[in-house]
């Protein structure tokens, strides 16, 4: 038999591809040296686009999720559903996506019969990396804890903290000093009397409680602990008092930044999913931008250190978020009473000064029809609230039966009434959520996968499948 001089170089062309192909290390051979895992809690594909195009409209900016980790790295989807059940919590998404194993709702790093499966923090730490967790949220929340520890109700806070307290990650930050600090304290909430704040700073921890101390902080070991509860809204934050999203990245991996055998850090946004659970349409936005921030702090890091995979994803879709046109009152089902949202109702979005959470408490308990409208002239200019958002708000009235925020979710409905930015419930939906991944390995998130498989995928890039 012969062959053409074409085929035979196409021959070894493939044959060289195929050894290539084979001698290219996986896992820990040739897989990452640093894994960075930036989790947007909430956040499915509706909230990126969201992102990207309020960014461009109103900051002139680009969008690194979009722009560079979606469109130059590799994209897939991921299931979100519990063990038993369609829609989920966080708790059984993360606890999924750490361990591998689909769990009930509420569950932290365990399967559904309660017994404890391998997290990836402790995959990572069993490869010899060193282990970071940030958050905007209290650093016992479900995710964070979700990717390190055990437990099986996500509300045994002190049990969450005191396993971190065995486990040691390398750096720790974000809210929730209350379950670090004794009842006695100011702030604390301890009922056992211990303080573990104490107790880590024995352990050669460097503590930071201000966006200044984590900026002045030193060593390899940092805990920092910048509210009793979870952080505030972007919208809302102190640059005096608490660090940013992309603050606490930049301090994380200054402090893993070096690790002979690299590290795992799991950094994630949660106000992103409390914005949605509120409906706040400018919350998100900020926050969004806010979680950018972030990722371009990791791109930069990855041009240093080409051995680094960043992984960008959600674990679940909050608020049914949908950007629509509507009609601009009930009077008329034309289209001469429709309006497309557009730039010009992005640009009334920019206005809004405070987040729908923040206006509750605000308001108080019992406020009267005129501080609500003194509210909403102060920090939502241009806004108008209608009668029946009024009352619901007054009476503390629910709009749906999918809703469970009365007084958030009626100023959320004022904003989409004028903006088109709709919500469809206060809880999570259904929407599988987009990862994206860039650097070595990230081809393996490519596709439509169950969440267990990013687990899996994980693992398998730590050397430990």
């Amino acid at each position: 038999m012969t062959f053409s001089i074409p085929i035979v170089r196409w021959l070894l062309v493939a044959v060289a591809s195929v050894l290539v192909s084979c001698a290219t290390p996986t896992g820990s051979a040739g897989g990452p040296k640093n894994v960075i895992v930036l989790y947007a809690d909430g956040v499915a594909a509706t909230q990126w686009e969201f992102g990207r195009y309020s960014s461009r409209v109103l900051r002139n900016a680009g969008f690194a999720v979009t722009d560079t980790v979606f469109a130059q790295g590799s994209t897939g989807f991921l299931t979100t559903h519990p063990h038993e059940a369609f829609a989920t919590d966080s708790a059984a998404t993360a606890s999924a996506m750490s361990t591998g194993v689909k769990t009930t709702i509420g569950a932290i790093g365990v399967g559904p019969d309660g017994k404890p499966e391998r997290t990836a923090a402790e995959v990572a730490k069993a490869a010899g990396k060193r282990i970071g967790l940030v958050t905007t949220a209290e650093i016992y929340d479900a995710s964070p804890a979700a990717f390190s520890v055990h437990t099986r109700n996500r509300a045994n806070h002190a049990d969450i903290v005191d396993q971190y307290f065995a486990l040691e990650p390398d750096v720790m930050l974000g809210g929730g000093s209350d379950q670090f600090l004794p009842e006695r304290a100011p702030g604390g909430k301890r009922k056992d009397g211990r303080d573990v704040l104490a107790a880590f700073v024995g352990k050669g921890y460097a503590v930071a409680r201000t966006a200044a101390d984590l900026r002045g902080v030193q060593g390899s070991r940092v805990l920092g602990l910048f509210s009793d509860d979870a952080m505030d809204f972007e919208i809302d934050r102190a640059p005096t008092t608490q660090p940013s999203y992309a603050d606490m990245v930049t301090a994380a991996l200054k402090a893993l930044e070096g690790s002979p055998r690299g590290f795992f850090l799991f950094a994630e946004n949660e106000n992103t999913d409390t914005a949605g659970h509120r409906n706040d349409a400018a919350a998100l936005m900020r926050d969004l931008w806010a979680f950018d921030e972030g990722v371009r702090v990791a791109l930069e890091f990855q041009k240093r250190h080409p051995d680094t995979l960043i992984v960008v994803t959600g674990d679940h879709e909050t608020g049914g978020l949908s950007v629509t046109y509507a009609q601009r009152d009930l009077r008329d089902v034309t289209s001469r009473n429709r309006f497309y949202s557009a730039n010009e109702h992005l640009k009334l979005l920019a206005g809004v000064t405070i987040s729908l959470e923040k206006a509750l408490d605000t308001l108080g308990q019992a406020p009267s029809p005129a501080d609500i409208d003194k509210l909403v002239g102060k920090h939502f200019p241009g806004f108008r609230l209608d009668d029946d958002l009024r009352e619901a708000i007054v009476k503390r009235q629910l709009l749906e039966r999918n809703h469970s925020y009365p007084v958030q979710n009626a100023l959320g409905r004022m904003v989409a009434r004028q903006s088109g930015i709709y919500w469809g419930t206060s809880g999570h939906t259904t929407e599988p959520v987009v990862v994206g991944a860039i650097g070595p390995g990230a081809e393996r998130f490519r596709g439509y996968h169950d969440n267990t498989d990013f687990a899996r995928i994980l693992h398998a890039l730590f050397g430990q499948p």
